[in-house]
């Protein structure tokens, strides 16, 4: 694939990317890069076969890897691009590394706010600029004033949110760009308390079954409705496929219950959104993305 990175570089072949999904699923990655820096981020990149497709992932939460992998190249940004730092009057600035839950105890510890809701959303800066992440009320780019990107060929540039359209779980800008960092506006007159975080995250710990593997929740949230309602509402709490279960402590999770395969966990997102729509008329939308290929027939034999 025409791949020549920095010596230091952590890069491998072939790479599990069940040990790098939050479902604990997923075929291998042809190559999956580490960077150890922006530097050698931006220097990989450069570097890189332009017929190469590239995939980002942080923490491997709301996403889906087939079993049969993912072909090019997979940019892991945890442990990286983890830079965070208040810039005074409210302004912080958060790399696409960082978990949202650090950025929402250190807004807390600078006093500013409204921020306790990143404490909701179980992913990276990264993941929840590109699908505009919520929790309790809050959304992602209700905050951001200013984005970094860098495009495939090492580019970096900074864009304002009028450079996308921006909409419920939703995101749409410039194509062939990734998100490097962002810059957020909080108000120092609304400060985040230290209490509300633990209290968002005691919230999670009650309601969602955060002791198994998941990718968070499964579904947005229909006009006026909660996707968990419909799908409990529907009968489907406990429902299984292979290892793939919907939670019976949150109807819009799916637990990899023990051994799931990745296409077990798509067929039972395929069957919840066949039932709701038989029961309630409404298509649930997922949140989660889905990355790779199909395991092939032989290796599924």
């Amino acid at each position: 694939m025409g791949v020549a990175a920095p010596e230091k570089a952590r890069i491998s072949y072939g790479e599990p990317m069940a040990r790098h999904t939050s479902w604990r699923v997923g075929g291998p990655a042809d190559i999956y890069f580490r960077p150890r820096s922006r530097d050698e981020l931006v220097d990989f990149l450069r570097r890189l076969d332009p017929a190469t497709a590239v995939h980002w992932v942080g923490l491997g939460s709301n996403l889906l890897v087939r079993d049969g992998g993912i072909r090019g190249v997979v940019i892991a940004t945890a442990g990286c691009l983890e830079h965070l730092r208040h810039l005074g009057d409210g302004l912080v600035e958060a790399e696409a590394g960082v978990p949202c839950t650090v950025l929402a105890r250190h807004c807390a510890r600078w006093q500013v706010g409204p921020a306790s809701f990143f404490a909701g959303i179980p992913g990276t800066v990264g993941g929840a600029l590109v699908m505009n992440a919520g929790a309790f009320g809050g959304e992602t780019w209700q905050q951001v004033v200013e984005v970094e990107v860098v495009n495939r060929r090492g580019e970096v540039t900074r864009r304002s949110p009028e450079d996308y359209r921006i909409a419920y779980r939703e995101v749409r800008g410039p194509e062939g760009e990734w998100f490097l960092a962002a810059r957020f506006r909080f108000d120092p007159a609304r400060p985040t308390s230290l209490e509300a975080v633990r209290t968002l995250i005691q919230e999670r710990q009650a309601k969602q079954p955060l002791g198994m593997p998941s990718c968070g929740s499964v579904f947005r949230n229909p006009p006026g409705d909660f996707a968990g309602r419909l799908i409990e509402a529907a009968g489907l709490k406990g429902a299984r496929i292979g290892g793939a279960q919907v939670s019976e402590k949150h109807a819009n999770f799916i637990i990899n219950a023990g051994k799931a395969s990745a296409a077990d966990i798509e067929a039972l997102i395929g069957h919840v959104q066949a039932r709701v729509a038989a029961v309630h008329g409404v298509s649930l939308v997922p949140e989660v993305h889905v990355l790779g290929e199909a395991a092939d027939r032989e290796s599924r034999e």
